[in-house]
């Protein structure tokens, strides 16, 4: 007959050990045991970036100005410490940006450019085909930015600025009278832009040219698609620069929004003219860039 055996004298149960291993003191230990760091990457300016930012503060202090020239590349690099390489990289970084003009030749080298506004027209683009903004939101922007220049070309327009907008609306007519109508979508893009200018206000000015760079390219492409324009058009511009000169801010307003008004009803009747493709479309020949 078999038996069960009684555990032997200091015989241990199997987890007896590991249990006496974990005693309280160990499991506070592990409690209170410092967290594993952990470092974020140490994210240092590359060189390139460096140079023009110490370019970019020059232009801040008045140091450099439009028009002014750089030293030459190997005195630069010299001068930065770095090399030419890289100093060529940070030059042609400033040139897209808009801040160098770089030139070849005996009587080459990087220029300070006077300011190209035209850049924000690009930003515009981008943004649209980024989808950051939309073709809705850039129409009612446009219609509010109008509203202000209005206001501020009846307060601050000179008689130069009246002269310029009349010569304009006298090509808008013989454009029309000719049947030259891309030409007068031309001539529309440069009232808009003398109507900035006539501000006197250089920020809004830019702003209103990059809102309107775009839509020009929507009312390029319906023209040019179906031959049809705006009626009345010179008309519709003297009676408008009639108000600024009068400095009726008011009336100056209503025919900027009626017009306004009637020209996105002539475009949304064809759709496709107000797509995303014509506004990020490159400029076609005959427009200006």
């Amino acid at each position: 007959m078999s038996t069960k055996s009684s555990p032997r004298p200091g015989a241990r149960h199997p987890g007896a050990s590991a249990k006496r291993r974990e005693r309280p003191g160990d499991q506070r230990a592990a409690a209170t045991a410092a967290p594993v760091p952990k470092f974020r990457p140490i994210h240092t300016r590359r060189a390139f970036e460096e140079i023009c930012e110490r370019i970019r503060e020059q232009l801040a202090l008045g140091v450099l100005k439009p028009g002014d020239k750089l030293p030459p590349e190997r005195d630069l690099a010299q001068q930065l410490g770095v090399s030419r390489n890289v100093l060529r990289e940070a030059l042609r970084s400033l040139e897209m940006a808009g801040v160098l003009r770089l030139l070849k030749g005996v009587k080459g080298g990087a220029f300070i450019q006077e300011g190209d506004t035209s850049r924000m027209n690009d930003v515009m683009r981008d943004m649209l085909s980024l989808g950051t903004i939309s073709i809705r939101e850039l129409s009612e922007a446009r219609v509010y930015v109008l509203d202000l220049v209005v206001g501020l070309a009846c307060a601050n327009a000179r008689q130069s600025d009246l002269d310029a907008l009349e010569t304009n609306i006298q090509r808008t007519e013989l454009a029309t009278k000719e049947g030259r109508l891309l030409d007068r979508v031309e001539c529309s893009r440069e009232f808009y832009k003398l109507l900035g200018n006539s501000t006197r206000n250089k920020v809004i000015a830019m702003i209103m040219d990059s809102v309107t760079e775009i839509h020009m390219r929507f009312v390029y492409a319906k023209v040019a698609s179906s031959g049809v324009a705006m009626s009345r058009l010179a008309e519709r511009r003297r009676q408008l620069v009639s108000a600024i000169a009068g400095k009726d801010a008011s009336l100056a307003g209503r025919l900027m929004r009626a017009h306004l008004e009637a020209v996105q009803k002539m475009l949304e009747q064809d759709p496709g003219a107000m797509s995303l493709h014509v506004a990020l479309a490159e400029i076609r020949p005959g427009m200006r860039p």
